[in-house]
């Protein structure tokens, strides 16, 4: 196996924090290998959104795995429980909504852990962040530290020394106006992105669960229109 420290893989969901974190690697020159995945969401027309991009960054490899969460559950995202609709902001941040899906980041991370080693890739880039996040426990800093911590000490490439593995987080301290307007001096296209957590069954987005309302709010507060469609 040989070390290549341009090689990164990317956590490609298809939606802004994404494509921004892609955009930001490919800036400070990695070669980007994104990650997607299939995992029962109800907005899979995400993983149209992330080949989209992909292409248009003209990624080195998309790759976009089968994990079935639906067998597990426990999220609106995955299972039969109706998505949170029009919910103040500070309801957003009060408590872990049920579209949180269990364990999520931390299977994904694992997938992108394994594929970096076979590379002999040093870098994972994933788009999480604070600020205007919706109460996810594996969205916080201490969570991708202790991943980082235990990512090192998992995987044959890490005790040979072959591999000491960076969890890049580059937008978990911004807000999502500045993660938009970030991404704007990158060159993003966020026209090309998906962010719905129940869009209709052309695509379109609902506008009023927590992730449109999120992104309705970066857009307005970077002073920007969003480019997508929106039903009604």
């Amino acid at each position: 196996m040989t070390n290549n420290n341009r090689k990164a893989v990317v956590l490609l969901s298809g939606g802004i924090d994404s494509a921004t974190t892609l955009a930001v690697a490919k800036d400070l020159g990695f070669e980007i290998y994104a990650l997607s995945f299939r995992y029962g969401q109800r907005h899979a027309v995400e993983l149209k959104a992330a080949k989209r991009i992909a292409k248009k960054n003209k990624v080195v490899r998309h790759l976009i795995l089968d994990v079935d969460l639906r067998k597990i559950g426990g999220s609106a995202l995955t299972a039969d429980i109706k998505v949170p609709k029009n919910r103040s902001m500070e309801e957003l941040t009060k408590n872990i909504p049920v579209t949180y899906v269990p364990a999520r980041n931390t299977i994904f991370l694992s997938y992108a852990l394994a594929w970096a080693e076979v590379m002999g890739a040093n870098d994972i880039f994933i788009g999480v962040n604070v600020l205007d996040y919706s109460g996810y426990p594996d969205c916080r800093p201490e969570y991708i530290a202790a991943y980082e911590k235990m990512a090192n000490l998992a995987t044959k490439a890490g005790v040979e020394g072959k591999q000491k593995l960076k969890i890049h987080t580059p937008l978990i301290e911004m807000s999502k106006a500045q993660i938009i307007q970030k991404g704007m001096r990158l060159g993003v296209d966020y026209s090309l992105t998906h962010s719905c957590y129940d869009p209709s069954d052309v695509g379109e987005a609902c506008g009023k669960c927590d992730s449109c309302l999120l992104r309705l709010k970066g857009f307005q507060e970077a002073g920007l229109k969003d480019p997508v469609k929106y039903k009604g």
